[in-house]
């Protein structure tokens, strides 16, 4: 993805060296874009990520609950329902810094929003690690090798390096997140699939669900 300097093109990697300034100029993107144009390409990433085998061999999906920047994840949820899935989301757990995937069956009973505007349910019924088979993971921007820069907490990080989980990681953005390089820590855990309101993309620990 490339920015704009004054005419030229540059690409973000050369401009933005650390975490925290690409972080900071993704973030800026995303504010810039309009509620028609952040809707209409929500439609279009979500139906791409329904039309992959990955996601319709899927038994139990782990979804987050979006903010107004994120990709609407609501349809892909209700969608899971209908076709008999079961719905998980994180719920943090503060004390232990970790998130709790959590059974959810309203996407407006028992949810409530934290200090951060994170929404997550109040309780339920926990879901097995094990039992995941795709986890829908956001991001604040993503790399063509299938990196991700989050909100800088780690807690998908932390998640998905879990030996318990077994199933597949799958980031969800729009294509204006996309940067060419992202700078990796040891902790970091790549994904396994990202798509977009434009592409599909798979990476080397990319496997169909069984």
């Amino acid at each position: 993805m490339l920015v704009s300097d004054k005419g030229r093109n540059v690409s973000m990697s050369a401009t933005f060296g650390t975490k925290s300034a690409v972080r900071q100029a993704l973030r800026a993107r995303l504010t810039a874009m309009s509620d028609e144009d952040r809707h209409a390409k929500s439609v279009l990433a979500c139906h791409l990520l329904a039309s992959t085998p990955e996601w319709q061999q899927a038994h139990c999906v782990m979804l987050y609950l979006s903010t107004p920047e994120e990709i609407d994840t609501a349809p892909l949820v209700l969608r899971a329902w209908q076709t008999g899935k079961t719905v998980a989301v994180p719920r943090v757990s503060w004390d232990q810094r970790r998130m709790l995937p959590t059974e959810i069956t309203s996407l407006t009973k028992g949810i409530t929003s934290t200090a951060t505007g994170i929404r997550e349910p109040e309780d339920g019924k926990p879901v097995p690690l094990d039992l995941i088979d795709l986890v829908i993971v956001p991001g604040v921007g993503f790399s063509p090798t299938g990196y991700r820069i989050g909100r800088g907490m780690g807690f998908y990080d932390r998640f998905l390096a879990q030996s318990d989980f077994v199933g597949l990681s799958c980031g969800l953005g729009f294509e204006e997140q996309l940067v060419e390089y992202i700078p990796v820590l040891d902790h970091d855990v790549p994904l396994g699939m990202l798509v977009t309101d434009r592409q599909i993309k798979r990476f080397a620990s990319s496997c169909i669900v069984k």
